[in-house]
Formats: structure tokens, C-alpha cells, sequence
């Protein structure tokens, strides 16, 4: 997938590149959102960080149960920003 035939916007795929950065963000989460599965995912990484920061990336999420909604422990919740309102 190159960044010539994605359907999304320059900000779209800002928010997911941010999403898959975070720890806590399952790959389901994308999916849902976005239409995007883990290897959709993955080659969208690849094509906008550096590749320096793209194996980095890869070495923090292989093996990374928080990650996959069906690995995750049940103490990991979505995390909330202080400032937003918790219902």
C-alpha cells in the first residue's frame, strides 16, 4: 500500500499512525475506525516514518499483548485524557 492509492486523508492517516504508536490502542481499535487491518496498518508505518523509526516501532509491538483486544489483560483499560470527561 503506497501513500499514492490510500483513500485517506493527510489526517486520517495522521490519527493512525498516532493510534498505532500508542501502546494502549488495539489493532481492532484501527480497524474499527478506520476500515484498516493490522497489516494495512503495518505498510502504512512503513510508508511514513522514517526507517529508523519504523523498526523501532516494530520491536515495541512484537509480542505486545496490549495491542490485540483478544491478548489484553482485562486491567488495561482505554486510556482517558485528565482533561476529557469521564463518564
Amino acid at each position: 500500500m503506497s501513500r499514492e492509492h490510500l483513500p485517506l486523508s493527510e489526517s486520517d492517516v495522521s490519527r493512525i499512525v498516532e493510534m498505532a504508536w500508542e501502546d494502549r490502542t488495539a489493532f481492532e481499535a484501527i480497524e474499527a475506525q478506520f476500515g484498516l487491518n493490522e497489516s494495512a496498518v503495518v505498510d502504512i508505518m512503513r510508508g511514513y516514518m522514517k526507517p529508523s523509526s519504523f523498526r523501532m516501532w516494530r520491536k515495541r509491538m512484537a509480542g505486545r499483548a496490549t495491542k490485540h483486544l483478544a491478548l489484553r489483560s482485562p486491567e488495561v483499560q482505554r486510556h482517558r485524557a485528565s482533561h476529557t470527561r469521564q463518564a
